[in-house]
């Protein structure tokens, strides 16, 4: 049979080759203007957004950083790490033009030709901390997500200038440099949240000791409601920061059984989560939550993730303040490397990796 705008690759090794191996990626599939998705990319109908468990009227907090130690703020920060998991930030010390720079680097980089980005793919990139790639963890997966990334695992300025892409290297840089003010604000009011008043130099590195940025684009997409742009799952970080365009698609899982809230995208702000690292540190009393990201059938999205972590040979569990104070753990200690690998080599489930860690 011929290839067809409906079906353009003969077999899945066609679009194997055309996606990963040449570094096309989901943009490729897009550009081809194709009529209808691929076979490889329709999801199972548990995993497809199902818009009447949508909670149009709820929305996560938003959060004003202007006066970041009063009391006050301090206390919504933590009861929203605690409750929803999620929050945006609004007035904070990022500035607008930092963000809407390494957005615009986004779109720089994945504009660049597809054999410039697969020189940075799993085969051909000089270092694992500069990663193109598309879906999440292809090997694994029975049905792919409709998205391109670009991950770079920071572990020094000398690399990052050596290694990283020039169109967005410095962009990327600036962004997380900046953004390291905010982090540690944050991170001081959480911690004082659990007692824990001080954060030595021990404790910073195991909060905050390595950060990974990912640039990730979702083009537009063919039949949207069939597939996903990222699956279900919560985050391996510490916190995750997340700079969103204006196109919106990202949802939260709410409170109640399977309903979902939206992210609106708010201009200058920035997306707070908890990830499993926290939940684990904090012995559950902060919580990383499952999201989502929805495909879109009429707009190309792009969204900028810095993953605050600790340092993969650090020890991760409930932090010993806690324990001291008499909690019972409920997270075993684990090495944060084994703990990031089990996540990796399976496709998004959820919140299935947190069991890896629990006692």
């Amino acid at each position: 049979m011929a290839p067809t705008l409906a079906e353009p690759f003969v077999d899945s090794s066609a679009l194997t080759d055309f996606v990963i191996n040449q570094g096309n990626g989901v943009k490729g599939l897009s550009e081809m203007g194709l009529r209808a998705l691929p076979k490889r990319y329709i999801q199972p109908l548990e995993e497809r957004m199902c818009m009447t468990n949508i909670l149009a009227q709820e929305t996560i907090p938003i959060i004003d950083m202007s006066n970041w130690e009063d009391p006050d703020v301090a206390k919504s920060i933590c009861d929203a790490a605690s409750k929803w998991g999620f929050f945006q930030i609004v007035n904070h010390v990022v500035p607008v033009e930092v963000l809407e720079n390494v957005k615009d680097a986004t779109y720089k980089f994945f504009g660049l030709p597809a054999e410039v980005k697969n020189k940075y793919s799993k085969d051909q990139s000089p270092s694992n901390n500069v990663r193109f790639g598309t879906s999440f963890s292809p090997q694994a997966e029975k049905a792919l997500e409709w998205k391109d990334y670009l991950s770079l695992f920071y572990a020094s300025q000398e690399e990052a200038s050596a290694l990283w892409p020039h169109v967005c290297r410095d962009q990327v840089l600036d962004y997380m440099k900046k953004s390291e003010v905010v982090i540690k604000q944050l991170l001081q009011v959480l911690m004082k949240g659990l007692n824990v008043n001080e954060i030595d130099e021990t404790k910073e590195s195991l909060l905050m000791g390595s950060m990974r940025t990912n640039l990730n684009y979702y083009p537009i997409c063919p039949n949207p409601e069939l597939t996903v742009g990222v699956g279900r799952h919560s985050d391996v970080s510490t916190l995750t920061i997340l700079l969103q365009d204006q196109i919106g698609g990202l949802f939260v899982r709410g409170n109640q059984g399977d309903n979902w809230i939206h992210v609106p995208p708010i201009k200058g702000s920035l997306v707070i989560n908890v990830g499993d690292a926290l939940q684990i540190l904090s012995n559950g009393r902060y919580r990383s939550v499952e999201h989502r990201v929805v495909a879109n059938g009429s707009k190309n999205r792009i969204s900028v993730p810095i993953f605050v972590n600790p340092r993969p040979r650090d020890i991760i569990g409930p932090l010993p303040e806690l324990i001291e104070s008499g909690e019972k753990p409920i997270y075993k200690q684990v090495l944060y490397s084994d703990y990031v690998k089990h996540f990796f080599r399976k496709a998004h489930d959820g919140k299935k990796t947190v069991a890896y860690a629990e006692l």
